[in-house]
């Protein structure tokens, strides 16, 4: 069994064939998919499509990217969405959230603080209902840690890793779990090769983060959440182990890092 912890089912490229992709991944063994909400639009799209597919699950959270047109009453929609959503057993953690200083003008200024303070928002909402957080961390990791030290959340996934080791420990320290996808799998990603071959594989959870990220053999087209097993097998090959070990470990770390779906398992 695999687990896709990060997929944007939602996205305009899957439009009408959710079903369809959702399937294919099931055929080949993926048997829960992550769909993280990225801004208030969307809340009620994921867990739309979760609820009309066998292997789906949902979050909800605003995408530090969706910050700069967000408006305080979307915290206050979050809210009112989470606490219906409780309810909901494919409801699994807050997410996408994080904090974004890749993308030019978001790491400064006004939208710096922004974005910083939408970020300590939902983090504060995961400490309240006592939920896992999906993090977006690019170029933010030792923010994205201080923040976390100083609000204490149940833990959760950061997703799409590609920080030092040092980075690393820190987040497996505060009960995260690492996301590695299809980055993994480009022979010049030699820092992401190297987390993937040596991090502890408790600390391991696997991510598509479909339609992004597509692995080597399909760039630049469309990534699904069909590749799970080739993306594992790529991580199985790294650290020179068994397919059906990283099958279980894996699972096993996303149902830790996501209490919710280890019921649904």
């Amino acid at each position: 069994m695999w687990i896709d912890t990060h997929c944007h089912l939602d996205a305009a490229e899957f439009a009408g064939e959710q079903s369809l992709f959702a399937q294919a991944a099931a055929q080949q063994q993926v048997s829960w998919i992550v769909i993280p909400a990225v801004e208030r639009a969307n809340f009620s799209t994921v867990a739309t499509i979760a609820a009309q597919q066998t292997n789906c699950t949902y979050a909800l959270g605003i995408h530090p990217i969706f910050v700069p047109q967000a408006e305080e009453s979307d915290l206050l929609a979050l809210r009112q969405a989470i606490v219906v959503a409780m309810n909901d057993p494919l409801f699994v953690a807050i997410g996408e959230i994080g904090l974004d200083f890749f993308v030019p003008g978001l790491g400064e200024g006004v939208l710096r603080e922004k974005q910083e303070h939408f970020y300590v928002e939902q983090l504060k909402l995961a400490r309240e209902f006592d939920l896992p957080v999906l993090l977006h961390v690019r170029r933010s990791q030792d923010t994205l840690l201080k923040y976390l030290r100083r609000i204490k959340v149940r833990g959760g996934i950061a997703h799409a890793f590609n920080g030092s080791f040092q980075q690393a420990e820190a987040f497996i320290g505060l009960g995260f779990k690492l996301g590695f996808g299809g980055a993994m799998t480009f022979t010049r990603a030699l820092q992401i090769r190297r987390l993937a071959t040596t991090l502890p594989l408790e600390a391991l959870v696997l991510e598509t983060d479909a339609p992004d990220i597509s692995p080597a053999w399909l760039h630049p087209q469309k990534n699904t959440p069909a590749q799970i097993p080739l993306i594992a097998a790529v991580m199985a090959n790294l650290r020179e182990i068994k397919m059906d070990q990283l099958a279980e470990a894996t699972t096993a770390n996303a149902g830790i890092a996501l209490p919710r779906l280890a019921l649904l398992t």
